[in-house]
Parts: C-alpha cells; structure tokens; sequence
C-alpha cells in the first residue's frame, strides 16, 4: 500500500482517506487529516538514503532533487546578485557551504550534494576554463594533440581544490546524519567532450572526429581523466561524502559499441579502484537519454543507476534486475505541472521502482524558472510516501 500525507510535517491521524481502484479493495493512495505534529529533530544511525541503497528495509524512498540548489531558489539568486561568477560560487568554502545547504533549510532531502561543478578538477590538470553566464562552460585551449594530451596533469585535489575537502566536511557537521552528504564527479568521455569540444555541443563532431580518426590520443587523455576522478571520489569521500555520483552526461552521445570502447571500461575502472579503497560508499551513475545503454551501465560495477525520465521506471527496474539499485526519474518539466498532477507522477514512479533500493528524484536537474512552491510540494508529498 503506497500512502501519502499532504503536509510536510508528520501527522497525527484521524481517519486515512484512501483511493481505490475500480473493484478492488486495496487502496493506491492515503491521504491521512489531522493535527500537525512537530517533526522529531533526532539523528538517524545511518541516513535513509544509504540504507536504501543498501536492501535494508525502509518505510519509504529517499528524496533529493538533482540542481536542487540553485537558480529556481529565490535565496540563490540573492547570492547570484552579490557574486556573478559561478566559479566564485562554487570556489569559496563560505558559499559553496551556503548554497548546498539552502534546499536543506527548506525542504529537508535525504541527500545534500555539494554545490560544485564537473568542471571543477579542470584547472589543477592545467586545462584552463571559466564558466560564462549564458554560453556556459568555455576552455580557452581545446585538447585535439597528442602534445596538449602530454601537458594536462594528474589532478591533485589536496592542492588544487581544498575548498571541496572544507565544505563537506562542514557539511557532514551541520547535517549530522539526518541526510547523506553527496559529492560528485564527472565521467572521464564526459570531461573528454568538453576539453576537445572546447565547452557544450549539439553534435559532438570534435570529439567523434578524435575517437575515429586518432583514438590513441582520445584514449590517453580519458586515462588521465580516469586516474584523477578516481583520486577525486576517494578524496572525497575522507572529507566527508558519504555517497558520490558520476555524471556521465554525455556517455549517450555514443553507439553501443562505442560505449563499450571509450566509456564503459573507465567508468568500471574508476568503480573497482574506488571499491577496493572505500568498499562501503555507494556510487550512482547518472547519463541522461541512457535507455539504450542501460545494461552496459550495469556492467560498470555501480550501486545505483540513475535513470532519467525517457525509459519507464518499471521497465528501467527489470532491466538492471534485483541487485542494482534505481534513482529518478521523474520528468523534471512535471514541476511545472498542478500540484495534483506531481502527486500522482510521484505515486506512478514510486510504484514502478517497487518497494526498496530507490531513491526518488528528477530524471535530470531542476529546470530554470521551476515554481519554488512546486519543489517544496514534490518534497511533502515524497516524504509522506510510505510502502
């Protein structure tokens, strides 16, 4: 039975008003009227979404929304207002500790991510780049040679991005285990694509011209890329992240038998790494449009796949099968949608992940522009799920 409170706060019931199917006496959805009670302040042992992901019983599925912070959020833009550059934001332990923690403050998720960027580690690999308000990411010296190949350096994140190590661990202190800190990295093809792309790109020619034509030098660039985000993840988790995602945004852009070439080998060697040093932190893999890559992510070794809002949660479960733990997917445009109609789009993806080894989230990030008050709602009615 799937029940669903419609306050944020935990309730004291009265009488539960359920939803039942035509001709069936099992109820699909609860909505339980009664007094407000004051939420309990008390820290778990363990936060709920790293028992989640690990098959222990709970009695409903982790939230958090990824871009949860960020330029939807009034006290985000305040920030924007004071500090125009991004990398200023994510670069200064005082404001990446504010920002990560402003959905915090309002919603409570069950997961708290760093406020930081893929991009981040670029600068200590001596790939410079800026992050330009509307254009995006820009690196001033796109890598096409074997030469510039031989110049990136192995990424020091003690030297090069303290700041990240500063901010999680304040993070695990002001959070307290009542949600899981997250880091995150990107994926070496990603990364790839935006050094030899020289930032975003609708067609990646650049980096499949490299691939096909001089794939030697692609593959020396994305294992520099996998010995350093590997590096990354480890420092990481020292300082404090109890769980790490890798964002893999642009692995889609690949056939399937490209996949298998310039990603999927990586990706499983930064896991195994990762796996014999900290064989306790869960991983989660994220590729957006990945419905066709979907067993091949399995194949990597990952604790959670990350789906995103184009493959059906049912179908996206059977597919990974029992062992793999699910994120997503709900279409981060339903925000935009009536309050009624994100209810039930939480209540039909909940209902396809199936009970445990789920983390309710978006398919992708929050979207510009998305109503505060629909994200606040998205949490109330995901916290008051119950299996």
């Amino acid at each position: 039975m799937l029940c669903v409170n419609t306050a944020f706060t935990s309730f004291i019931p009265r009488k539960p008003t359920c939803v039942f199917p035509s001709k069936s006496t099992t109820p699909i959805s609860c909505t339980l009227q009664g007094t407000v009670a004051e939420p309990k302040s008390t820290a778990a042992a363990e936060p709920l979404l790293l028992n989640a992901v690990r098959g222990v019983e709970v009695e409903r599925p982790p939230v958090w929304l990824m871009r949860q912070a960020g330029r939807y959020m009034k006290s985000y833009q305040t920030i924007c207002e004071k500090y125009p550059s991004f990398r200023e934001r994510s670069e200064n332990v005082d404001l990446v500790v504010e920002i990560s923690l402003q959905p915090w403050h309002v919603f409570k998720p069950d997961g708290v991510i760093l406020f930081s960027d893929i991009l981040t580690p670029l600068s200590g690999m001596n790939i410079p780049f800026d992050i330009v308000k509307g254009k995006g990411p820009v690196i001033f010296d796109p890598i096409h040679t074997d030469a510039q190949v031989n110049q990136v350096r192995e990424f020091v994140p003690e030297e090069s991005v303290p700041y990240v190590g500063e901010a999680l661990t304040i993070l695990r202190k002001e959070v307290n285990d009542n949600a899981a800190v997250l880091g995150f990295v990107g994926a070496p093809f990603t990364l790839a694509s935006y050094v030899v792309e020289g930032g975003s790109s609708k067609n990646f020619s650049k980096i499949k011209r490299l691939a096909f034509s001089e794939s030697k030098i692609l593959h020396s660039l994305l294992q520099k890329f996998t010995t350093s985000m590997t590096r990354y993840i480890q420092y990481q988790a020292d300082n404090g992240a109890q769980a790490v995602q890798i964002f893999d945004s642009w692995a889609t852009e690949l056939s399937p038998v490209d996949f298998e070439e310039f990603s999927l080998p990586y990706l499983k060697q930064i896991i195994d790494t990762v796996k014999k040093s900290h064989p306790n932190l869960p991983l989660i893999l994220y590729a957006s449009g990945s419905g066709g890559l979907l067993e091949r992510l399995a194949l990597t070794g990952v604790d959670v796949v990350s789906l995103d809002w184009t493959v059906d949660m049912a179908d996206g479960r059977r597919r990974l099968g029992p062992n793999i733990a699910v994120q997503g997917n709900v279409d981060p445009g339903v925000l935009f949608g009536s309050k009624e109609f994100i209810t039930d789009r939480i209540n039909d993806t909940v209902r396809k992940a199936g009970n445990g080894k789920h983390i309710l989230n978006l398919g992708h990030g929050i979207k510009v522009g998305t109503p505060e008050e629909n994200v606040a709602h998205f949490f109330e009615v995901a916290k008051s799920v119950r299996y």
